[in-house]
């Protein structure tokens, strides 16, 4: 491991805490009372307070020092003098240890008395301090000029995600994020307990994939020697319970499906699906509509929510616009009753790329997404959808094409999904050999036949009605973020990249390229100062490693930065 000359300075100083008889780790507790917030909010001049935190800037004058302190709820300035600290004539804490073997990052423990500085400032007046754990590496800390400009932010997507640990230390509004992510599951929590509804938790680990049209994760038990599936949906499941006697069940489930990543998509994600008997999609709607304005003013004390640039009022009631004539209203074209042949041309008409292992679901699926879900920003149940789409979705009462179903869209996404729940065994066996059907076209997100969950059916499953909201999605409405990456602590990355070890002579031809970006062969080489064999095994390693490239301009050559 190659380290940086500040991390091989931390090193030292860690050596030298050892040497000294500090451990720059210790196991034992440490007895904090009290909090940054606490303090600001309790404030009492001369009281004693033990508090913990992350040094995050100091200013060292002397024999005395005013510095910031970073727990858990915020910062707090402490002042450290060295009489105050070193009462006897040693004054090694002071000197040596604080001002020499700290480094911004370290975690430090604080007794102290508060005060309020000249400038009226909620201080503490540290009488002694203790080491708690020793940062090995700089924070990237940003920076400000005197113009007030800020510089070296940690703000690249990649390193954020990748180092979120950095970034919620850094970046105090990431962290207000994951609290409101808490509030609105608490909020969720807090509505279906009070009607009476059990939580309950149900397998990851699934023979069958069931419940969703999604393609699995495959994995193996090697005990029972069978395949198993990560879950894609709990659906099934909690249907079970529902046939076996509870009348209101949901679970937070962590849900995965082996497809594509992007704002809105990430393979495991967070699902809240929710069951309850002697109910119908009409119920539902209700419900839910109760449960969102609730949820906004929970997490963000109103019902109107500020999303990109669209003001989303989640205040009952909601649109309620059919499918089939959602997709009437914004392609002109009513494909009610159209089979799989003319939708298909349909969907091609309309400038759709589409498939022969696309069945009629799929198909008004993929028009309604493509065409008409961008325009739904307020919140709005599109309902009633074909059969052909709804596999586990109970016949419509007026219309048997069409199925007792609703998607909850908001700000151009669907954020819900909920049916009056099939409950006739004969029927569902029926849906599933469609399925079976589709599959064998080589669709590879239709559902696999759950025999044990029809047996279940079988048994007798009173009228139902479920819902599954996507968490994420409702977290980053509610938090106005666009990417999903932002509202998971740790978002599924791509593997990291190995840094590129460079010789000397190859990081000389490699930083005049990085100031230049492009610039001729010749006036490279004369550049970096090279002898004719340095140069050429350099720029020649450079261009193999795909850090740079070569192009011929007429007569000329160009160096420039690989893409």
């Amino acid at each position: 491991m190659q380290l940086s000359e500040q991390e091989l300075i931390r090193r030292e100083k860690l050596a030298k805490l050892r040497e000294i008889g500090i451990d720059p780790y210790p196991a034992a507790l440490y007895p904090v009372d009290a909090t940054s917030k606490s303090i600001k909010q309790d404030y009492e001049e001369g009281k004693k307070v033990t508090i913990a935190g992350r040094l995050m800037s100091r200013r060292i004058q002397g024999k005395a020092s005013f510095a910031e302190l970073q727990d858990s709820e915020g910062r707090i300035q402490v002042y450290f003098n060295r009489d105050e600290i070193c009462t006897g004539e040693d004054k090694t804490l002071y000197n040596d240890v604080y001002k020499k073997l700290l480094d911004i990052g370290d975690i430090i423990g604080v007794e102290g008395e508060l005060f309020t500085t000249q400038v009226g400032e909620k201080t503490v007046m540290v009488k002694n301090f203790k080491m708690l754990s020793k940062a090995l590496r700089p924070l990237p800390l940003p920076k400000q000029d005197a113009e007030g400009n800020t510089h070296d932010e940690f703000n690249d997507p990649e390193l954020r995600y990748r180092q979120r640990y950095v970034d919620l230390v850094v970046n105090p509004k990431v962290k207000e994020t994951f609290v409101k992510r808490t509030k609105i599951t608490n909020s969720i929590r807090e509505f279906y307990n009070e009607r009476g509804y059990l939580e309950v938790e149900t397998p990851i680990l699934q023979p069958i994939p069931g419940g969703a049209a999604a393609r699995p994760f495959l994995t193996h038990h090697n005990a029972l020697n069978i395949p198993l599936y990560l879950r894609i949906a709990n659906e099934l499941y909690l249907k079970r319970l529902i046939v076996g006697g509870f009348d209101g069940v949901y679970e937070f489930s962590k849900d995965f499906r082996n497809e594509g990543m992007d704002r809105t998509h990430n393979p495991e994600f967070t699902v809240m699906e929710l069951y309850v008997a002697y109910k119908d999609y009409n119920w539902m709607m209700d419900t839910t509509e109760q449960l969102l304005e609730k949820i906004a003013i929970d997490a963000n004390g109103t019902t109107k929510i500020t999303v990109g640039k669209n003001e989303i009022e989640f205040k009952a009631p909601y649109a309620r616009v059919p499918i089939l004539e959602a997709i009437k209203i914004h392609t002109g074209v009513d494909v009610a009753g159209m089979g799989e042949v003319e939708l298909r041309e349909t969907a091609k008409k309309l400038g759709l790329e589409v498939d022969e292992t696309m069945g009629v679901g799929k198909l008004i699926d993929e028009i309604f997404g493509e065409k008409c879900e961008h325009h739904y920003i307020q919140p709005t149940f599109i309902t009633d959808y074909p059969k052909e789409m709804s596999p586990l979705t109970k016949e419509h009462r007026e219309n048997p094409a069409l199925t007792e179903r609703f998607e909850l869209m908001v700000n151009g996404k669907e954020l819900a999904n909920a049916y009056s729940e099939l409950n006739d065994p004969i029927d569902q066996r029926e849906r599933f050999e469609d399925q079976l059907k589709l599959s064998e076209k080589g669709d590879d997100e239709a559902m696999f036949i759950d025999q044990d969950f029809l047996r279940a059916l079988e048994y007798g499953m009173p009228p139902t009605s479920g819902i599954g909201i996507g968490i994420d999605r409702l977290v980053m409405l509610m938090t106005n973020n666009s990417s999903i990456q932002e509202v998971l602590f740790f978002p599924q990355m791509r593997p990291e990249k190995k840094p590129v070890q460079l010789s000397d002579n190859e990081k000389i031809i490699y930083d005049i390229l990085k100031k230049e970006n492009k610039m001729t062969l010749e006036d490279l080489k004369t550049k970096s100062e090279l002898s004719n064999k340095a140069w050429d095994k350099g720029i020649k390693s450079l261009t193999k490693q795909n850090l740079a490239k070569v192009d011929k301009e007429q007569d000329t050559l160009f160096v420039s930065i690989a893409d």
